[in-house]
């Protein structure tokens, strides 16, 4: 997905949001705690899906050309140029090998991708609101394709969730945004850090 912008927020706004809430999945207030004690399921957490030794705000810096892009004009080429180079390297993403194939269940917020009559079917889970909906992508080792086992009604963009099921390493790209996991067949529930959960 291109990042595209509005009269509402600036090239430079865009690029600076971009790099801030780059950590952001682990300082998430309300989902950096793990799951309820009488989930069995193992709790994934976003910081497991990134790779040890890959830091995506280095990795945008060093396909910069410019040490401070806030000297930089929205009509500056070279602000366009830095924001598809930021997209270049997050799109691309590298995941986490070791979490290909783990099963469990992994806290975010909602970012619908199809819905029917019966309900939401595709999603995109993504580690901090606003994330593809009112901020650009995250990293795409930060973004996970649901396709859910069964289509559920009454979520909307933005709301908190767990969803269950096997993670797998799926190089994935949709309007909202590009993904490097995919989790198929999967369950949703609604996300309370106090109470047990039961999928649906």
């Amino acid at each position: 997905m291109h990042v595209h912008t509005s009269a509402l927020i600036s090239r430079r706004a865009c690029l600076a949001l971009a790099l801030l809430t780059v950590g952001a999945w682990a300082n998430t207030p309300a989902l950096a705690k793990g799951p309820a004690k009488t989930s069995a399921m193992p709790h994934i957490k976003w910081a497991d899906l990134v790779p040890k030794d890959w830091d995506p705000a280095e990795e945008v810096r060093k396909h910069m050309k410019v040490d401070n892009f806030n000297v930089i004009s929205d009509s500056d080429p070279r602000m366009l140029q830095m924001l598809k180079q930021m997209r270049e390297v997050w799109d691309n993403a590298p995941v986490n090998p070791a979490m290909d194939g783990v099963l469990g269940r992994i806290p975010g917020y909602v970012v619908p991708l199809e819905e029917t009559k019966a309900g939401l079917k595709e999603m995109l889970l993504v580690p901090y609101y606003g994330a593809c909906i009112h901020s650009p992508p995250p990293p795409a080792n930060q973004i996970i394709h649901v396709v859910l086992n069964k289509p559920v009604k009454g979520y909307a963009a933005m709301d908190t969730v767990w969803v269950s099921g096997t993670l797998k390493a799926f190089r994935g790209d949709s309007y909202m945004g590009a993904s490097g996991y995919k989790i198929d067949d999967a369950a949703l529930a609604r996300y309370e850090k106090n109470k047990p959960q039961t999928a649906q």
